[in-house]
């Protein structure tokens, strides 16, 4: 699916800038790249009648879209050196109030760039084209960040977006 892929490149350059706020270490900021990258690497086991679905999904089909966290941790953990990065993959879908999926996981107990990954990945929907929808601005996308620090996000993370808001903006406005 052509969407992914791009979507992938572009959520893993802009978390890097969010995690080199943190730390300058090379192989941290490899792994963060590459769990950015491979996010959604589990969407391969996921039927085309699902993933690629226009609708409303059913309880049924909502489950095995929430297994390609698993999925995803599942083929990359087995890659030597990936340890961080499958973690990533595993954890992307994980919320600070600990509502997320596919563990519940709750605040610091989310993997440091699962937690900085969660904020760009919700700036690159909201400012993407969709099927169901067009892209939205850059400010509608910071204010439903801002709006959700504390729920969804990790509030450290989104003061790390707020305070590269200018380069972010300018990745996203093109």
């Amino acid at each position: 699916e052509h969407e992914t892929g791009m979507h992938s490149q572009r959520v893993a350059c802009h978390t890097q800038v969010l995690a080199r706020r943190f730390t300058e270490d090379k192989d941290i900021l490899q792994q963060v790249y590459w769990g950015s990258l491979l996010h959604d690497i589990g969407k391969i086991a996921i039927p085309d009648a699902i993933l690629l679905n226009s609708n409303s999904l059913n309880e049924e089909e909502w489950a095995v879209m929430r297994s390609h966290p698993r999925r995803g941790h599942d083929i990359i953990s087995n890659i030597p050196f990936m340890n961080e990065a499958a973690d990533i993959v595993l954890c992307h879908e994980e919320r600070w109030d600990g509502s997320g999926y596919p563990q519940g996981l709750k605040g610091n107990d989310i993997p440091w760039g699962a937690r900085l990954f969660a904020v760009i990945d919700t700036l690159d929907a909201i400012t993407s084209d969709r099927p169901y929808r067009k892209a939205q601005s850059f400010d509608a996308a910071k204010k439903e960040i801002v709006e959700m620090s504390g729920q969804q996000f990790d509030p450290q993370a989104v003061e790390a977006f707020l305070a590269e808001e200018d380069a972010l903006r300018g990745m996203v406005e093109v």
